[in-house]
């Protein structure tokens, strides 16, 4: 690695943030960490961050050289909201941009997808994450992880389609490479666990880990769709829904080398995760 500027992490209290910010702080390398109510982080720099308040950019961006991009949750048109983000921020010396988006959206595509095919001829240096479903997703504040803890009961509409989850702690190990290392990747990474697995294998998992039982339910897309529209708006909820549907028909049955050639470690297996979870729960 080389020495770095100053890093603006955003979305530093959530999942892949706090876990980048807490592995550059340990780096030495300086971090302002940004969240909607600029809450303090260990090591870090705090700054008040809303992607739907511009006043809130300015200070932000102040004196970073580099930043980490979570994009406003929920909204299925993100780049709206960032795309005049990052021109600002280019305007203000930011040189290199790792943006979070996902293994099922390419460049170009929906959602976080238009941010992606924007990114190379706005920054010098730049990297796009494109990770798979989190393993935190059943062991956090998912709906995934509370139905689990409450009924026993995974729900989808995945059918026995297999997807390659992946560790936020490889993530964010990954991510910390791709702003901080002399040459940044310039290209988008598919980052996955090392097996793939069904909701069906994950059910298995964590009955056999925890001793408590937990099952898959199967859903059609639109109970799921449906059933997503009580917790977001309902253009992203059938976009969500829409994901179970390609899951199923094989969409994200695959593992990459990604996290191995990044960091020179094998990515975390499920239950490895799972059991690391539990006693950090303790």
């Amino acid at each position: 690695m080389t020495t770095v500027g100053t890093t603006l992490v955003i979305g530093a209290t959530g999942t892949t943030g706090s876990r980048t910010v807490a592995r550059l702080t340990a780096a030495g390398h300086r971090v302002k960490a940004a969240s909607r109510q600029g809450t303090a982080v260990p090591g870090a720099e705090p700054v008040p961050f809303d992607w739907y308040d511009p006043a809130t950019h300015a200070v932000a961006l102040d004196g970073v050289d580099r930043v980490y991009l979570i994009p406003p949750l929920g909204d299925a048109d993100p780049a709206a909201t960032m795309l005049p983000f990052l021109h600002q921020a280019v305007a203000a010396g930011v040189r290199r941009a790792v943006l979070l988006s996902s293994s099922a959206v390419p460049e170009g595509g929906p959602a976080v997808g238009a941010v992606h095919q924007a990114l190379p001829d706005l920054f010098e240096h730049w990297a796009v994450l494109r990770p798979s479903w989190f393993m935190q997703n059943f062991t956090g504040t998912h709906a995934h992880a509370r139905s689990i803890r409450d009924e026993g009961v995974i729900r989808t509409a995945t059918d026995s389609g297999r997807i390659g989850f992946v560790d936020a702690e490889d993530i964010a190990a990954v991510a910390v490479r791709c702003l901080t290392d002399s040459q940044a990747p310039d290209t988008d990474l598919v980052l996955t666990g090392p097996e793939a697995l069904s909701h069906d294998d994950i059910a298995r998992i964590i009955t056999e880990v925890t001793g408590r039982p937990v099952v898959h339910r199967r859903l059609t897309y639109e109970q799921m769709r449906d059933r997503l529209t009580a917790e977001v708006p309902a253009e992203f909820a059938a976009l969500l829904a829409g994901m179970d549907r390609a899951i199923a028909a094989g969409a994200e049955d695959r593992v990459t080398d990604t996290v191995q050639r990044l960091t020179g470690r094998p990515p975390h297996t499920f239950r490895t995760v799972l059991a690391r979870e539990l006693r950090c729960g303790d």
